[in-house]
């Protein structure tokens, strides 16, 4: 039985080890030509990859150990050629992989993933970039780094395995594999989190090449299998050309000089809190949501304001993107997309807004959102749910929003802060299941509001008191809307996404109410703008108080699209490929599918 184990650990090491060389050698291949790699960086690299190559590790070593086990009842000697046909097969995968990764990733600049299927199509096209001789230096690239790892298996598994003899307890030995099998599970998974393993947790640096020789490019390759589509292909309503058009028409960003200024400063410092699940109907109830209430008439309350989709993973990117959300895709979690995207942190970075810091009380990892947060918007001062002691993490999804909260407030007051900054909240304790210590509602989403509620309010108090709030823009922001919450409405309809906007703290020239339509990926513009910095990299977001751009509001659900204006609405199921809803304007179904169809472009483009 000892030999068995030992052998099972040995496999599981053995692929570890081959990860190791693949990003030994693509440091050394890649990183002079990326600003160089010291020797603590290469550590480091190996460090934070090491989470993808153990979970790719162990999706290798199911097979090898359901071999160990019938080993048990049957010659090792009649199944080593199946013990050996599976690495033979798995290391030529490999080695094809690692050079096709190391040679495409030159073009790319990213670890290549399915999308290569997609121009393989067309091979002599694929092809066309690369010489004769490359593809010749790849073919036996690929074969010697075969041999390399064959001989490796050869004199140490291989022989391990023909070596086994029949154990003394059959039963108690089968027990054993079939417990260490069952393991595997964690280093699969990533542990028993709420998150599973994806690409993000391999992102530790601002630095993009540092975090993309730590990712395992086997594992990237097959992780996106399952996320990867031909989105430039989908919902194509009209031309190309002819939707493009009409979608620039419409996010028309006109030049004038009457645009209200709200804010007394054009760099204040920024606190942008979003908030899990905060309906407008919960958040601006003055019972439920009191501090919220009192913030609306203290601050600038953006009132017809709306959601662009019904998650988180969405609802950051529409907030600090100003990228709207796919219904059938989430852009998180495609790394090599986000890193394209202009982010609201990364603007306000190159504008001198050097101190940056996000907080989570949950796994910065769930949803790629470690990949988004450090690579498309550059901060690297994240706290998450690690960083708290294992007594305040007493929630399904981490630490509750009391805790978080309050290292928020302890950092500000006690931390040296360069001015200006700005530090970005994400909110949990209102997520489902409403895990909250207030008990005043019978509905326990408006407990764990009112429990939120309560938390911020204090924050805000406690704030006003210090030497920072004279100069401070604090934005609350839901993520997206309850959409159990009111109950009674179809998932199309608006009330499920309408959330609330609020501008508050000292830097507020006075308090406000701003009716026009708008949604989240227009805050990216409208803030900028308050601040005198370039935002016409935002191709999504327009400036709602600039009073010549084109008000209205676009939400997607399920598989539809909404776009509400000041004359009706406009909803569309893409599923039964037909218009839910159409009052108003007539050009509206043809803005809205446009406005869609754009979406799909870009996203399909990066």
């Amino acid at each position: 039985m000892k030999r068995r184990i030992l052998l099972y650990i040995s496999v599981f090491v053995f692929f570890i080890f081959i990860f190791f060389i693949q990003k030994t050698a693509f440091i050394l291949i890649h990183g002079y030509t990326n600003g160089g790699v010291s020797f603590s960086e290469t550590l480091q690299i190996l460090y934070h990859g090491l989470s993808l190559d153990m979970s790719m590790s162990g999706y290798l070593t199911i097979i090898p150990s359901l071999l160990l086990t019938i080993s048990i009842f049957v010659k090792p000697s009649s199944l080593s050629r199946l013990f050996n046909g599976y690495f033979i097969v798995i290391l030529i995968l490999l080695s094809i992989i690692t050079i096709v990764d190391i040679i495409l990733y030159s073009y790319w600049g990213f670890h290549f993933d399915s999308s290569i299927f997609l121009y393989l199509q067309k091979p002599k096209e694929a092809l066309a970039s690369a010489s004769a001789l490359e593809i010749i230096a790849g073919i036996l690239s690929s074969a010697l780094f075969f041999i390399l790892i064959y001989f490796i298996y050869a004199f140490t598994l291989k022989k391990l395995f023909i070596k086994l003899t029949s154990p003394r307890s059959k039963t108690m030995c089968s027990i054993t594999l079939f417990l260490l099998i069952g393991l595997l599970f964690l280093p699969i998974r990533g542990g028993i989190t709420v998150s599973t393993m994806n690409i993000g947790h391999a992102y530790f640096s601002e630095r993009m090449f540092l975090n993309h020789a730590a990712i395992n490019p086997a594992f990237n390759l097959f992780y996106s299998f399952s996320k990867s589509e031909d989105f430039a292909s989908q919902y194509q309503f009209y031309a190309s050309d002819d939707a493009i058009h009409v979608f620039e028409q419409l996010n028309k960003q006109p030049q004038n000089d009457s645009i209200p200024q709200l804010l007394n400063t054009n760099r204040p410092n920024i606190i942008l809190f979003m908030l899990e699940s905060f309906s407008y109907q919960a958040a601006t109830d003055s019972v439920v949501a009191p501090n919220m209430h009192r913030f609306i008439k203290e601050g600038i309350m953006f009132d017809n304001f709306y959601a662009n989709g019904i998650r988180t993973d969405r609802g950051i990117v529409s907030i600090l993107s100003g990228y709207p959300s796919q219904p059938t895709a989430a852009i998180l979690k495609y790394p090599q997309k986000t890193v394209n995207l202009p982010t609201i942190p990364k603007h306000l970075k190159s504008a001198g807004y050097e101190n940056q810091s996000m907080y989570y009380g949950g796994d910065i990892n769930f949803a790629n959102m470690r990949s988004y947060f450090v690579g498309a918007c550059g901060i690297q001062d994240i706290t998450s749910d690690e960083d708290f002691p294992v007594k305040e993490r007493l929630t399904k999804w981490g630490v509750p929003d009391k805790h978080l909260i309050e290292r928020v407030y302890t950092d500000l007051i006690e931390e040296q802060q360069n001015s200006p900054f700005c530090k970005i909240v994400l909110t949990l304790s209102s997520h489902e299941p409403f895990d909250v210590p207030t008990n005043k509602f019978e509905t326990p989403f408006l407990n764990s509001i009112n429990y939120a509620d309560e938390c911020l309010g204090e924050f805000v108090s406690r704030l006003q008191a210090s030497d920072l709030w004279e100069n401070t823009l604090i934005i609350f922001i839901a993520d997206h809307a309850m959409q159990k919450y009111p109950q009674g409405f179809s998932n199309n309809e608006k009330i499920r996404f309408h959330i609330p906007m609020i501008w508050i703290g000292g830097a507020v020239k006075q308090p406000a109410v701003i009716s026009d339509l708008s949604s989240q990926n227009d805050l990216a513009a409208t803030l900028l703008s308050q601040l005198n910095i370039d935002h016409t990299d935002f191709k999504f977001s327009k400036d709602i108080l600039n009073p010549q751009s084109r008000k209205f509001a676009f939400y997607s659900y399920v598989n539809g699209f909404s776009m509400i204006d000041s004359t009706g609405t406009f909803t569309f199921d893409n599923d039964q490929e037909k218009i839910i809803e159409q009052t108003g304007s007539s050009g509206m179904e043809k803005d809205a599918k446009s406005f869609f169809q754009v979406m799909y472009l870009d996203l399909g483009s990066r």
